[in-house]
């Protein structure tokens, strides 16, 4: 990952040509660099690990019957560039994610913090580490009035969003996310923020992020309080830094 970074990502940050950026659905930018990104990394991924299959999220928009083999045998799930957008407007906050899984479940990940260089790693039933350094979750709960996070509406039904935004007012501060999920998942896992609220799930944005906040012993959960499972279907996920804030949250925002 540090590899793609360094040679394909970082020397296009704000050097990118009209021709190197389109869109892959209305209002959904790639660019060059997504594709190349994708590639390097899909293939260094299927070598390291025999029988491996790679989905990335660049391939999926190609041909969404991939993801018919989501929870087949061991997986990579690969996000080239997480926060697309930000790095075409020349905003630093992008990210690149992968997650290994086997049998459906998420049992390794790793995300780049592609400017800063800093990775954050899971392993299921072995913790959250960042660049090396174990992370471990608060033990507290902070009054409802001081809880700090990210309330993603962009994609959330309207009903949804007329429930939740007068609720936001009883927060400590309700921030609109870094529309880069590679750093908003590290920033619950070290409670740089409390927590962090997402309509659209797709699982290259989520795998590789929600077992980094498990493992450091936070919680995430379907709005419903289900298990977030890769390739369920369903929408809507709060993240939080551990299971109680995780509960004040929800309440605060859903109860």
């Amino acid at each position: 990952m540090r590899e793609a970074a360094r040679e394909l990502v970082l020397p296009r940050f704000a050097r990118l040509r009209s021709d190197e950026i389109g869109e892959k659905a209305p209002g959904e930018i790639v660019t060059a660099v997504d594709r190349m990104v994708e590639s390097r990394l899909s293939s260094r991924l299927r070598a390291l690990l025999s029988g491996s299959f790679a989905i990335g999220e660049e391939q999926a928009a190609a041909s969404p019957t991939v993801m018919e083999r989501l929870c087949d045998g061991p997986v990579w799930v690969v996000d080239p560039l997480d926060g697309t957008a930000n790095f075409v407007a020349g905003d630093p906050r992008f990210a690149m994610m992968v997650a290994l899984l086997s049998a459906g479940e998420t049992v390794r990940s790793w995300l780049l913090d592609v400017p800063a260089n800093r990775l954050a790693t899971a392993e299921r039933g072995s913790g959250t580490f960042l660049d090396g350094r174990r992370i471990r979750a608060p033990e507290n709960c902070p009054p409802v009035d001081e809880l700090r996070g990210a309330v993603l509406t962009r994609y959330m039904p309207a009903a949804l969003r007329a429930r939740i935004e007068p609720r936001l007012p009883s927060l400590g501060e309700a921030l609109v996310g870094m529309r880069c999920a590679g750093l908003d998942y590290p920033a619950v896992a070290t409670a740089t923020q409390h927590f962090a609220l997402f309509w659209r799930t797709l699982p290259w944005d989520h795998l590789p992020g929600a077992l980094l906040v498990t493992e450091a012993g936070g919680r995430v959960a379907r709005l419903d309080g289900r298990p977030y499972r890769a390739g369920d279907g369903q929408e809507g996920l709060l993240a939080a830094a551990n299971p109680d804030i995780w509960q004040a949250a929800h309440a605060a925002l859903l109860g």
